[in-house]
């Protein structure tokens, strides 16, 4: 694998995590869990996308980092949906006048953790690592 995938894999392991313990955290912070659930799929995306030397502009938009991925993974079409609304929080959630709640969180969480098992099971990364583990 190429190393700069492994640190893209690290870095959206890092928001996985986060998310995570935002969500669990007393008292939770359900901005910050959604926000680094959608983190978490973005980095995952551009790392499929790196592992494969497809280039790709800076951009947070899920749908079009996804159409970057369709040709090489059209099976993935199937999370548009799930990445759009991954998306819209990840946004909304960074600025005055929107808040995620606990549902939200959880949505997005769950979300994320199907689109990171999909990109580690593509990757061939074992679906138990967490943050740094991948590079063992």
């Amino acid at each position: 694998m190429r190393e700069m995938t492994l640190e893209w894999v690290d870095k959206a392991e890092a928001d996985y995590l986060t998310a995570g313990r935002e969500l669990s955290a007393s008292p939770p912070n359900f901005d910050a869990s959604a926000f680094h659930s959608q983190q978490c799929a973005e980095k995952y995306l551009k790392a499929r996308l790196i592992e494969a030397r497809i280039d790709f502009p800076k951009t947070h938009d899920l749908g079009a980092i996804l159409d970057l991925v369709l040709p090489i993974e059209p099976s993935w079409a199937s999370l548009r949906s799930m990445l759009d609304v991954l998306g819209s929080l990840g946004v909304e959630v960074r600025y005055p006048g929107g808040s995620a709640d606990e549902e939200d969180a959880r949505e997005a969480l769950r979300s994320t953790g199907t689109v990171r098992a999909l990109i580690r099971l593509a990757l061939g990364l074992d679906q138990s690592n967490a943050e740094g583990q991948d590079r063992a």
